[in-house]
């Protein structure tokens, strides 16, 4: 196990030395918030990790340029390390930001025992990092084609081994000490949305140097300006942030944003945030382990997924009369995510788009029955996914009528038309007479078990034999990234609400980082790359439906399900409202000082 603890008198030192009203002194440590995750972190890098557990962490350690106004529904763009809005001109191809002055880095042996201020320079090199292939960075794709000069670099990179981190670049710009410009290529309406995202937190060189690992990634020493740090780290089991002392702080001054926020905007307004001084975090993989927990007083947090949501959650969607006479809270909204199928189509026994591949790939989709995992997996806690765009993300189609949908007759013909016979053992075989066999990969917790039986089920009937994998999570998503997975369920939540950030996870170029099922699709290819220099509407819309029936044509994947978020509140909690986008919201929450 690896322990990670943050010095307790650097950080004293520093807020003695920033200047007057830059520190922050309002959290308070005897006020703790307990959450959990139901799966291990995978590290603390921005640019490295892709898991939105690790994210929730990174968000509240580092800063990003912008980010989302905590109530705001449909989510809305607002500064948070910029002074205020990037300016765009030239028509969306040049935007200006400039920092707000006075944010330090927590303290770290890196800056020499010196107050380290953030600037300009700090956030060309956390975009950088991006593009440096020695890093393989899986956020790479935010940046690539996207930036004047920058995919040069990239280029010569690649050939000597080493990027060049002080040659500059002119799309990525630091004009002065707190501004910087950014030069695209071609219009980028998304740029800002990129500004707020994690792989862009500001990473300081000096801690990358220092503590660095071989690959460049700085996974297990994570150094921000955020409202918290890193105190204790005991790998897949617990991990603990403290508040920043340095942190710049903010007042709690949002308004409604949907139906019940009246209230809680009354209880919150005018606090100086955040108030929280202390959040630990459980490894919990097993739901009923996180359910005990919970209902014992200790954990504060907890979302309520499908397994366990008949405990706590009526066929009506009301929070159970038991909970609530304890004063718990429910927070439910369908997730702006999909979840998916997909069979790596760099497989040489389900890849490729020969006929007879995308004959199988077709009957393999077609035989899942996605209403029964809402239904038996999820206990209805989920609702079943046709397009690849969910419902609370611009470009969703409500309307839209999948041509891939279960059916197990269907998929037998199929396989039976492009000579995939079955043999006397009722097994199908390919049409060279090799035996047929499709590895699952999937988690060993309880719902992945029954979401493997479910796929298990549906090649059954199809006679196609089913060849389960297990590993732990961290595990999958390695592999998953190294394109060595034959098939899995994934999941995507919204990085940003818009439609690009879920039809940029099928473009070719980002396989091996975003793109699961490693396809590349020359006609679909072509048209995302017009969509990502096209503003949101109507045509854009055509385009994605357009590039969605050719998703469903090649079937390297099978839209499943787009899953409620249950989140339960315990009553000692203020102010907690999930947000859509966000990946944590521990800065924004208050709760009671002293024991629980």
């Amino acid at each position: 196990m690896t322990r990670v603890r943050v010095g307790h008198l650097a950080a004293a030192a520093l807020a003695v030395l920033l200047p007057l009203g830059t520190a922050h002194a309002a959290a308070d440590a005897r006020k703790v918030v307990r959450d959990v995750f139901p799966v291990a972190e995978t590290g603390f890098d921005p640019a490295a990790v892709t898991d939105l557990y690790s994210a929730g962490v990174i968000r509240a350690i580092f800063d990003t340029l912008l980010t989302y106004d905590y109530l705001a529904r449909p989510a809305k763009l607002v500064p948070r390390a910029a002074e205020a809005m990037p300016q765009a001109t030239d028509d969306g191809r040049t935007w200006t930001v400039k920092l707000k002055r006075g944010i330090h880095f927590t303290p770290d042996p890196a800056f020499g025992g010196t107050p380290r201020e953030l600037t300009a320079a700090d956030v060309v090199y956390a975009f950088k990092r991006l593009a440096d292939p020695k890093l393989r960075s899986p956020w790479s794709f935010l940046v690539e084609g996207k930036f004047v000069g920058l995919d040069e670099e990239t280029a010569a990179a690649k050939k000597s081994g080493k990027f060049d981190y002080d040659r500059k670049v002119a799309g990525l710009e630091a004009v002065d000490r707190y501004t910087v410009r950014f030069r695209l290529k071609d219009t980028d309406y998304n740029l800002p949305y990129v500004m707020a995202h994690e792989a862009t937190g500001f990473v300081a060189r000096e801690v990358v140097d220092r503590h660095g690992e071989s690959d460049g990634r700085v996974l297990g020493h994570p150094v921000g300006t955020g409202p918290f740090r890193l105190g204790q780290w005991v790998r897949s089991s617990k991990i603990v942030l403290e508040a920043n002392p340095g942190f710049r702080g903010f007042t709690w001054d949002f308004a409604p944003g949907q139906p019940g926020d009246d209230a809680l905007v009354a209880r919150m307004k005018g606090r100086r945030m955040p108030q929280v001084g202390r959040v630990e975090i459980s490894v919990m993989e097993e739901d009923q382990a996180r359910w005990l927990a919970f209902q014992g007083g200790e954990l504060d947090l907890m979302n309520m997924e499908g397994p366990l949501a008949p405990n706590a959650i009526g066929a009506d969607g009301r929070l159970a009369p038991a909970l609530a006479a304890k004063g718990v809270r429910l927070d439910r909204f369908v997730e702006p995510e999909i979840r998916y199928l997909y069979w790596n189509m760099l497989d040489p026994d389900v890849g490729g788009l020969a006929k007879e591949k995308v004959a199988l790939r077709r009957a393999l989709a077609m035989s899942y029955d996605a209403a029964e995992e809402v239904r038996v997996v999820l206990n209805g806690q989920a609702v079943e996914a046709a397009y690849p765009i969910p419902p609370g993300v611009v470009g969703h189609d409500p309307a839209w009528k999948s041509a891939i949908r279960y059916d197990p007759a269907g998929a037998n013909a199929l396989l039976d038309r492009f000579g995939y016979k079955r043999g006397a053992d009722g097994w199908r075989r390919f049409p060279n007479e090799r035996p047929l066999a499709v590895t699952y990969a999937s988690r060993p917790d309880t719902q992945h078990r029954q979401l493997e039986e479910l796929v298990k089920k549906g090649y059954d009937a199809i006679g196609v034999r089913m060849v389960p994998q297990k590993d732990k999570f961290p595990e999958l998503l390695k592999q998953e990234k190294q394109c060595r997975l034959k098939s899995r369920e994934a999941a995507w939540v919204a990085d940003y609400p818009d439609g690009d950030n879920f039809m940029q996870l099928f473009y070719g170029p980002n396989s091996y980082q975003s793109n699961n099922a490693c396809a590349t699709i020359p006609e679909y290819d072509a048209l995302y790359r017009q969509t990502v220099r096209m503003p949101p509407g109507p045509e854009r819309d055509r385009l994605y439906r357009d590039m969605t029936r050719i998703l469903e044509a090649y079937a390297p994947h099978r839209m499943t399900v787009s899953r409620y978020r249950n989140q339960l509140i315990q009553p000692r909690v203020e102010g907690y409202r999930k947000h859509p986008i966000l990946p944590s919201q521990w800065e924004y929450i208050d709760v009671a000082a002293g024991p629980h």
